[in-house]
């Protein structure tokens, strides 16, 4: 099939019924009447990082360990990100999916090690069912290493994106200093677990959708990484699993949602959990949304932190990240069981 035909952009405002290969099965559909809409998600403010008095740092670790502990997802605000930089981000997204057809498909490719890749899939390799959107992933970290791969359209595109990738960066920072600290942790011992680093970020469009309670923008996944921070616009479609049940995540305007990924769920000895969330798509309106998804380099050794294996002992084997992240790739989005079980103890 021809890239173009891989891509949604550019038919999906023809439709009136989704193709059949975007139709999930009856047992796995987004049942979109049964979601929670009004159950709140914490939302922190981070001012206390930016009053260099420290008064209420305390407070702040205990605040994000808690959501950490019961949730597994937060939203910030205050949070150092200018209101200039988010909105630079946001519109030239919006530009980069209204560019025509031939431009975007410069970035068309399903190799994965590219420093920028436009897809439909995350795994076309291991989907049966396509998922409702397009997305553009780009590689982070080192930036100076991919940022001359970046697309040259719309011509602001590296400037806009680079400098936001940096301030995530430094907010994702701050942020595993305070995990490290709600765990009991030296407040570096996240920032040197990761080795060297790595960041990836993802532009994601969703087109709006005829038929929206048949398939997902997006479905249900824990993230492979240590920590995602999301961006999202003034649209609904991000959900999150909490006590058994799908809750929306409303947006609020210039915050962030953070979620635990599965290398901190280890890194933690299963004290935070890497929880199930999910895109869900409408009929109405498109919707973007930009997750910057940060991660041990490939050559970490990752494994519980010794200071919190206590009288139950290690619940994981040590591993490479990238032994994980291969086997997370090979197996795709999956609900029924984590990539994760396959690095247990009792496995």
């Amino acid at each position: 099939m021809a890239a173009s035909k891989l891509l949604l952009t550019d038919f999906a405002s023809t439709l009136t019924h989704i193709p059949h290969n975007y139709i999930r099965p009856t047992s796995d559909r987004p049942n979109l009447s049964q979601v929670d809409l009004h159950r709140p998600i914490p939302l922190i403010d981070l001012a206390p990082l930016h009053d260099h008095t420290h008064q209420n740092r305390g407070n702040l670790v205990r605040e994000i360990g808690l959501a950490c502990k019961k949730y597994g997802f937060f939203q910030v605000k205050n949070h150092g990100v200018s209101d200039e930089v988010i909105d630079g981000m946001m519109r030239i997204s919006r530009e980069f999916f209204e560019l025509p057809e031939s431009e975007r498909l410069k970035c068309y490719s399903d190799d994965p090690s590219k420093a920028a890749i436009l897809l439909s899939s995350f795994n076309v390799n291991t989907e049966k069912v396509c998922n409702w959107r397009d997305f553009l992933r780009l590689h982070c970290l080192p930036l100076e290493d991919y940022i001359h791969d970046w697309p040259t359209n719309p011509p602001s595109f590296r400037e806009v994106v680079g400098e936001y990738s940096k301030n995530v960066r430094r907010l994702v920072l701050d942020l595993l200093e305070l995990i490290s600290e709600s765990l009991g942790l030296d407040k570096d011992y996240m920032n040197k677990a990761l080795g060297r680093h790595g960041q990836h970020m993802g532009i994601n469009y969703y087109p709006p959708c005829p038929q929206p309670d048949l398939t997902y923008g997006l479905p249900g996944h824990t993230d492979p990484n240590a920590l995602t921070v999301l961006l999202q616009d003034d649209v609904p479609g991000f959900q999150v699993l909490n006590n058994g049940k799908w809750v929306a995540v409303n947006p609020i305007p210039k915050t962030f949602i953070v979620n635990i990924g599965d290398q901190i769920q280890v890194l933690s000895n299963d004290r935070y959990k890497s929880v199930l969330h999910r895109a869900v798509v409408n009929s109405e309106k498109e919707r973007f949304s930009v997750p910057t998804f940060y991660c041990p380099s490939y050559d970490a050794v990752i494994e519980p932190a010794r200071e919190l294996v206590d009288g139950g002992g290690t619940a994981y084997t040590s591993f490479a990240y990238k032994e994980f992240y291969d086997k997370f790739w090979k197996r795709g989005l999956r609900t029924d069981e984590s990539c994760l079980d396959m690095f247990r103890v009792n496995n």
